[in-house]
Parts: structure tokens; C-alpha cells; sequence
């Protein structure tokens, strides 16, 4: 492995001699340069004059020196954490290979003969520069230098310092002092979750250790495993910022708190529970800084979404969101109030809890303690002369008959339920004692959705489907071979070798159709599921969530861990309905 830097070229002329920029896009450049102090590539690539793939291509050419995608590039964290994480970032420097005559480093600037002394220096190795994008080495730095091992010492550290009997009042004395090693592992902790894009942490004490674990893109991940003592601290300090009872470990409680992550506001909403060897902590991060996401984003497909925007202009009804915990019904909800919420409306909800404070709109948040439940939100808002109301969830049967006469009488209603899909929902209502003529006479339409993860763009693959998934594609009448190509994610180091990052929604919509809503009136369940009485266009969910595959935005076995339980509607299967 050679050890020898690469020789300073002027990058300036060497784009004008291949006649990638001009002499006078370079005079300009350098102008800028020396307003501004950046690096020249930079200040080209902003003017739009040159691409940093010309760029880099052409470095890699006159320098003789490969030119890596990392994004492509399976990354070996162990590896990689060889060089320290402050070493990486100054240097926009990332290790990739050792052998015995060294070791392998990307870098932005190849060129740059102090970077590489300093690194040759601090690992006391030679090293060869491999070329590659800086934004990728970045991101890479971002997601390869998590704070698993930083968590560890910490919470090490916590456990050394904490006896079995801790002061109270020296723990509150120093709840601020962002130089305690409780402070310093929680602070760790969040700002972890909120670089993996984690929407909860658990925090789950047993028998001699600890284990804090994220949930991404819907499935948990495992990241720390110490000391048990440190989950003492831990529970205290969250609850004390709760404002929860301490000394109370036998109950469970809830509450809530802010707090600010690398500039953005975050409310965490915290559950606890007593198990065997402590308490058990679950906290929701809910992002105030982020904008809120219009209904054309969230994923439904133009025709749901046409038919859906339709309904939500009726002056009157009931429109319902279904689906299990966590599939994504709030954001929903919230992107149709944003669409609804103008100065001409007045708008009231009953939340439990207030997730996203909205303007214009008067949120109230249900306490069941003092006997605030959704029922009497809902009795109360009518007398508040609302134009629509939102209800956080129907869970009785007092609820559903005062959001359903709500919706007869002049508002627009709009709720959730847990629900598998659409047509459950009818038979939901009326299990609840709603009467027929008046579900018939209100509900506009029912939403079902999920959430699916996506195939990660960096190492997503087409995909021979295996034997399981050929059988779930043959219930629902689909030949594999005759299909677009399937892809699946081989698992790479920006999407935690899962194979997949992010998620998008999949959606199910009935509109209450004539025949249906006859059928609902004369509470003839056994008749929801009739094909003759569905709108056209209708699309269950199993198939819907099919069509992203079909489209390479998720796999086969993700529509089948996420819609599978959907291929069944009253006894008769989907497939007649495939394409």
C-alpha cells in the first residue's frame, strides 16, 4: 500500500484545461473564494458551474486514485471507529480497509498534504486516500459514530458513582448540572434516537443488566446493555422532569416534558410501568420543529387521495381513520386538519394526549382523572359553535353516539378507531350499539392505513422471490415471473443493515356508497362484504400495499409482515380483486 500523499494540483486550471469551466467562470470563482474563504470546488459546484461528480471523476483520473460510492460501500464499524470520531469529522476522513501495509481512508480532498500527515500521524499507520463525496463521508460519520459506546462509559459511569442509597436532595440540587453523568447519559441517549430517527426509547431493567432499545422505522432496536443501578437514576431524573410522584414505584404513571435536541424541540411523552427488577420506561419523541406534513405526502395514491380531500369538503359527516396502534392514524388526522384549518372554520378537538400543537384550532386534552373523558369534550364543544370537530378516538359507546348525531346535525366529524380494515369498521360501529339508520346517515367513508418500511436507497436490490413469498403472491391470483421486478435491501450501514429507511403509508379507503349504506341501515353485516356494494376503485389493503412493492418501494415480505393478516374479508380472498 503506497504511503506517499498526492501532489497539490490547481484545481482551478486543471477544470479550464479539460474544459469543464471557463476562464471567466473561474475569475469569478476565485473572487468569491477569497470573499467568502471556501474551498474552490465548493464555491463552483454552489455557481452551478461544475457538478462535484466532474469533479471528483476528474481528481480521481489525474491522481490515479480510486473513486469510492459509500453509498454502495459496506462499511465496517469496528473498522471505521479505529479513528477517532473528531479526527473523522475535521478531516472529512473515513477508514476503510486495513492490511498489513496500512490503511484505506476516503477522503473529500485528496490533495490536502496537512490532513494526511495528521492522520498518518494519529494512527501511526501509513494510509492511501480513496476518493469520495464529502456530503457521503459526512453522512456516513453521522450514522457509523452512534453513541452506543459513549452511552456505555456514561451509564458506566453512573452505576461507579451511584451507591444502593442515593441523596434525593443532591440529585435534585444537580438536575440542571449538565456536567452529571446521569444529565450527560440522558442527554447522549436522545440525542442518539433523534440522529437514528427513533420515535420511542424504552428503557427495560432485569435481573443484572439494562437494556435501552429504539424503535426505527416501527421495529426496536437493542442499543445498550449496563449496569442495573444506572436504571434507578435514570427512572428518577425522567420522572422529576415529568413532574411524577418519585417515590412511588408501584403504580404506573404518565406525563410529559420538553426538551431541545441540537436546536429542535421535542415534547416526550413518558410511560412507566413496575415490573420484577425496577421500572420500566417508555418515552414518545414528538418533533415540534418539524413542519407538519400535507396529505399529498403522506403516501395515499392520487385516486384515494382525490376521493379523501372530496369528503373532507362535506359540510357535514363522519369520516373515520382505522388501523392498530402506530400505524400512522394521528398524522393522518393532523394533515387533514391542516388542510381544513382556515380563518372561516372553527375548529375544536379532543385529544388524548395533545400531540402537535396547531394554531387556529382549540385543542383540548382528555383527563380522566377529573372526569374530562372524550364523551363530555364532545357534549361541550357542541355547545361551542364548532364547524368541525375531531375526535382523538371512539372507545365507548356514549362517545359514538354523540359524534354520530354530531355529524347529522350540521359538523364535520372526524375520529379513529382500532380497526383492521375498512369494512371491520362497519360492524365495529355497530357492535358498539350505534343504530344502523344513523351510521348510514353520517359516515362518509372509513380510512384504513399502515405503515410500511422502504427499501433503502443505498443498498435496495432486485429480488427472486423465495417460496413463502411465491405462495402469498399465488393467494392473491399474482404470477411472480409475469410481475415488475422485485427488490429487497442486502442491509448496509445507513439503514443499520436492516435493509430498509423510513417508511411510507398504505391505504384502504371506502366511501359509503348508496347500496352500502342501505346495508348498513338494516344492520345486514353479512352483506359489507359483497364486491357488488364497494365503490370502484376500491383496494384492500393487502393489495394496495403490493402495489409499492410492484413499484420497488418496499419488499414482499414487508407487505406480507404488514398486510398479510388483511388477504381475508369475511371468508372470501382478495385475489378476484387483483390486477
Amino acid at each position: 500500500m503506497s504511503a506517499q500523499p498526492h501532489p497539490r494540483i490547481r484545481l482551478g486550471d486543471l477544470l479550464v484545461q479539460k474544459r469543464l469551466i471557463s476562464e471567466a467562470q473561474l475569475q469569478t470563482a476565485l473572487d468569491e473564494q477569497k470573499k467568502s474563504g471556501r474551498k474552490l470546488g465548493r464555491v463552483l459546484i454552489g455557481m452551478g458551474a461544475v457538478t462535484e461528480e466532474k469533479i471528483l471523476q476528474l481528481l480521481a483520473s489525474q491522481l490515479q486514485v480510486p473513486l469510492v460510492d459509500l453509498r454502495q460501500y459496506q462499511l465496517d464499524p469496528k473498522l471505521v471507529q479505529k479513528m477517532p470520531e473528531q479526527l473523522a469529522r475535521r478531516f472529512r476522513a473515513l477508514l476503510l480497509q486495513e492490511d498489513a501495509e496500512g490503511f484505506a481512508v476516503a477522503m473529500a480532498d485528496p490533495t490536502d498534504l496537512f490532513s494526511y500527515d495528521e492522520l498518518t500521524h494519529q494512527l501511526h499507520r501509513p494510509i492511501k486516500i480513496v476518493l469520495a463525496r464529502e456530503k457521503d463521508i459526512l453522512d456516513a460519520i453521522d450514522l457509523v459514530y452512534s453513541r452506543t459506546g459513549e452511552i456505555t462509559s456514561l451509564a458506566r459511569e453512573v452505576s461507579d458513582n451511584l451507591e444502593s442509597d442515593y441523596e434525593l436532595s443532591e440529585l435534585v440540587r444537580s438536575e440542571l448540572e449538565t456536567d452529571v453523568p446521569v444529565a450527560r447519559l440522558l442527554q447522549s441517549m436522545f440525542e442518539d434516537a433523534v440522529h437514528a430517527g427513533a420515535s420511542d426509547i424504552h428503557i427495560e431493567p432485569e435481573d443484572r443488566q439494562l437494556r435501552i432499545r429504539q424503535r426505527i422505522d416501527g421495529v426496536l432496536n437493542e442499543q445498550v446493555v449496563a449496569g442495573t443501578r444506572t436504571s434507578q437514576a435514570l427512572v428518577t431524573r425522567l420522572k422529576l422532569l415529568s413532574n411524577l410522584d418519585i417515590s412511588e414505584k408501584r403504580l404506573p404513571q404518565d406525563g410529559r416534558f420538553s426538551i431541545r435536541i441540537e436546536g429542535r424541540l421535542f415534547d416526550v411523552r413518558l410511560a412507566t410501568m413496575p415490573v420484577e427488577h425496577g421500572e420500566v420506561v417508555v418515552m414518545r419523541l414528538l418533533d415540534q420543529s418539524a413542519p407538519q406534513r400535507s396529505l399529498a405526502k403522506i403516501g395515499m395514491p392520487p385516486v384515494v387521495l382525490q376521493s379523501y380531500r372530496h369528503m373532507l369538503a362535506s359540510p357535514h359527516g363522519m369520516i373515520l381513520v382505522t388501523g392498530p396502534t402506530g400505524s400512522g392514524k394521528t398524522t393522518t388526522l393532523y394533515s387533514a386538519l391542516n388542510e381544513l384549518n382556515q380563518p372561516g372554520r372553527k375548529i375544536i378537538t379532543a385529544e388524548d394526549p395533545v400531540e402537535y400543537r396547531l394554531p387556529r384550532i382549540n385543542q383540548v386534552q382528555v383527563n380522566p382523572r377529573i372526569g374530562l373523558d372524550f364523551a363530555r369534550i364532545l357534549r361541550s364543544a357542541l355547545r361551542l359553535d364548532p364547524d368541525i370537530i375531531m375526535v382523538g378516538e371512539i372507545r365507548d359507546e356514549e362517545t359514538v353516539q354523540i359524534a354520530l348525531r354530531a355529524a347529522i346535525t350540521g359538523h364535520l366529524v372526524l375520529s379513529t378507531l382500532h380497526t383492521n380494515d375498512t369494512l371491520a369498521t362497519l360492524g365495529r360501529l355497530l357492535d358498539m350499539r350505534a343504530r344502523g339508520y344513523l351510521v348510514a346517515s353520517a359516515l362518509r367513508g372509513v380510512l384504513a392505513q399502515r405503515l410500511v418500511r422502504k427499501i433503502c436507497e443505498h443498498c435496495g436490490n432486485s429480488h427472486a422471490p423465495d417460496a413463502q413469498e411465491l405462495a402469498f403472491l399465488r393467494s392473491l391470483g399474482l404470477d411472480a415471473v409475469t410481475e415488475a421486478p422485485w427488490r429487497i435491501g442486502k442491509g448496509c450501514t445507513y439503514c443499520n443493515r436492516t435493509g430498509y429507511r423510513g417508511r411510507t403509508g398504505v391505504f384502504e379507503w371506502l366511501e359509503i356508497t348508496p347500496g352500502l349504506a342501505e346495508a348498513i341501515r338494516a344492520e345486514a353485516t353479512v352483506r359489507f362484504s359483497d364486491p357488488e356494494l364497494r365503490p370502484a376503485g376500491y383496494r384492500p389493503l393487502a393489495l394496495s400495499a403490493l402495489d409499492l412493492a410492484r413499484q420497488g418501494i418496499t419488499s414482499i415480505s414487508e407487505v406480507m409482515r404488514v398486510a398479510g393478516g388483511s388477504l381475508m374479508l369475511d371468508g372470501t380472498t382478495v385475489a378476484a380483486e387483483a390486477d
